[in-house]
């Protein structure tokens, strides 16, 4: 049997794994399986070759001996023959039959090497065609193989790609964290502002790993898990960067979704190889961002649990507190969603600390807007205490992209510096959309708008418990045709009664300055009507603020854990306490109206000018508005 070698193939270098713990036994089967499929191949050829072609297949060559080549030669039935050296190779004139096989082909060996005058005697002279060759064709032994020599070439080919597959298919239950290497810019704690309570835990954790046997010498134990809980966008993951910065010790990184892959049990693997990678880094710090991508409850949701996301999150549980312990690992996950989260994952001895990464406030805000001002050059008016004030309830991505936008504007208009006006123009363009100046709006409706804007100016000014107004345009943005934006005076944490009431007639002061001074009702008030009727009802059903039914909260909100949102909302009351919720709600909308009416009935001069204000100008400050009414402040 002929070797890889004589065909002259190139032995394939065995590629030597490396060992990784844990990994079973047959992580080594696939290079043996390609050794194995090779030897079969060649096996299987030289059978073929030795079956078919020395004994040759149908039509295609027979070997005779000396004797039968002659006896052929006498008797007229070969056609022509080509000799090199002592080989004959030849061509019947009729097919030779050997045990029911029939040949159009011979070969044979002569006994002595042929001169001309046997060729003349013997051959020629019996009307045979002689091709007389000095060397044998080497395609004439080579053209019977060349099938099988592709074959080969190509299987070969194949399996030196394939031969990566062993090395890929075991990478998949290989954890895909990053580590930070501290190249290019260093964030650190003092680019986070805003969360001043959370840096400070978070640095604990720094120095629990840097110097733990300073706590360890009281018998303190150094918290296994931290937990980042907050609303999108306040920095929770930028949080994790500055601890990468700040940390001398190993900082792994990885999200939630790189655990699960489509083949099962992936997942576990890879927790269980990113804590290997952990251990021999020790101390380190392991990072898992989006937890709730797989750490959600188990067996919950519309069908059962997945077992993939189940089996990883056991993975999970288990190397974070489990038989073995992992001493000198801190795991830190973030997440904006912990009320789904398995509630085996939040006890203490897994993720023991939980911190709040919370909406910035006031002082926060100010803070986010000089580490993001940095780099940008601001002009000689700008006020970051005033911007600060002006963007209630914005997180901190909110505020890089408002600096971000007002770069832009500054740019785009051929500006040095960004101006006070770009900023409040970036800010208007998140909170309201961008202004559609192109839109052609018929005059009447455009009357329509400005006195609606003008009631919800107007009702905001004389009651004394609403927002101050910042700003009213009747200029389109986004899905609006006009805009009033309050500016409230203070940081609200808790809400009045007094203060809910306000906004409520606030609200319905666009439809009634529309009906008492065009008399007539448009469906421009619908976000209107949506926004009061939403209010009011939380104000009976959640914060308890009826008389008729007190302190009670009426309907409770189902939620899967699986879909994440409120897909319905369970009744829990008689139908007569859902005839009365009804009843309060119409009774809020409808009072808040009344008193609408009421203010710009009394103050309908002042409404006029408003709305004629913002004809001719289409946009008016609360200065300007104030100046306008020949009136200041509340009443």
């Amino acid at each position: 049997m002929k070797s890889l070698k004589d065909l002259g193939v190139k032995k394939v270098k065995e590629r030597k794994p490396k060992k990784i713990r844990g990994k079973p036994s047959s992580y080594h089967k696939p290079k043996m399986s390609f050794v194995w499929g090779m030897i079969i191949w060649v096996g299987v050829f030289f059978i073929f070759s030795l079956f078919f072609v020395h004994r040759g297949m149908r039509g295609g060559v027979v070997e005779i001996n000396y004797g039968e080549f002659y006896e052929e030669i006498n008797a007229g039935n070969v056609q022509e023959v080509t000799i090199a050296n002592k080989e004959v190779i030849g061509k019947f004139n009729r097919e030779f039959q050997v045990k029911d096989e029939a040949y159009s082909k011979f070969k044979t060996f002569l006994p002595f090497e042929p001169d001309a005058d046997f060729i003349h005697n013997n051959i020629i002279s019996k009307g045979v065609k002689v091709n007389a060759r000095s060397f044998l064709n080497v395609w004439s032994k080579i053209w019977p193989f060349l099938p099988f020599v592709i074959l080969i070439v190509f299987w070969v080919v194949l399996m030196g790609r394939a031969g990566k597959v062993p090395k890929q298919a075991m990478s998949f239950g290989q954890s895909r964290a990053r580590r930070y290497s501290g190249e290019g810019k260093k964030i650190t704690f003092g680019d986070v502002a805003g969360c001043d309570e959370a840096k400070n835990e978070l640095k604990e954790v720094i120095e629990f790993l840097k110097s733990p046997e300073k706590f360890e010498r009281l018998g303190a134990k150094i918290p296994k898990g931290v937990i980042l809980l907050g609303a999108p966008g306040t920095g929770k993951t930028l949080l994790a960067r500055a601890t990468a910065g700040e940390a001398e010790v190993p900082f792994f990184s990885m999200s939630g979704s790189d655990f699960v892959e489509l083949f099962v049990g992936v997942g576990a693997s890879r927790v269980r190889d990113l804590f290997e990678k952990g251990k021999k880094n020790r101390p380190c710090i392991i990072f898992i961002d989006e937890l709730d991508a797989v750490g959600r409850h188990r067996g919950a949701g519309i069908g059962g649990g997945h077992d993939e996301r189940e089996q990883t999150l056991n993975a999970l549980l288990v190397e974070m507190d489990g038989f073995e312990a992992n001493k000198g690992i801190v795991v830190i996950a973030a997440t904006n969603r912990p009320d789904v989260l398995d509630p085996a994952l939040l006890r203490p001895g897994r993720f023991d600390r939980r911190i709040i990464v919370d909406r910035p406030d006031l002082l926060g805000r100010e803070g986010i807007f000089k580490v993001h001002t940095r780099e940008v050059p601001l002009a000689k008016d700008v006020q970051l205490k005033l911007l600060a004030r002006a963007t209630p309830g914005f997180s901190g991505a909110d505020i890089a992209n408002t600096v971000n936008e007002a770069a832009l504007l500054a740019a785009k208009r051929g500006k040095k510096k960004v101006s006070m006006k770009d900023f409040e123009e970036s800010r208007d363009k998140i909170l309201m959309g961008v202004e559609r100046k192109s839109l052609v709006i018929p005059e009447a409706e455009r009357l329509n708008v400005a006195y609606h804007e003008a009631g919800h100016v107007l009702v905001s000014k004389f009651t004394p418990e609403a927002d101050p107004i910042h700003k009213v345009t009747i200029i389109p943005r986004g899905m609006a045709l006009g805009v009033t934006q309050h500016l409230p005076v203070d940081e609200r944490r808790n809400y009045s009664k007094e203060y809910c009431l306000a906004q409520l007639a606030v609200i319905c002061g666009g439809r009634a300055a529309e009906v008492i001074a065009l008399n007539t009702m448009t469906t421009g008030a619908h976000n209107d009507i949506e926004q009061a009727t939403k209010l009011a009802r939380k104000m009976v059903c959640e914060w308890g603020m009826s008389d008729a039914l007190g302190p009670m909260a009426l309907g409770e909100k189902r939620e899967e854990i699986f879909l994440g949102r409120d897909i319905s909302q369970r009744r829990d009351y008689s139908e007569a306490t859902a005839q009365l919720i009804d009843k309060e709600i119409t009774k809020f909308v409808r009072d808040a109206e009344v008193k609408a009416k009421d203010i710009i009935e009394k103050h309908r001069k002042d409404l006029e000018k408003i709305a004629k204000g913002l004809l001719e100008k289409e946009v008016l400050t609360g200065n300007e508005i104030d100046k306008i009414i020949k009136k200041k402040g509340k009443i």
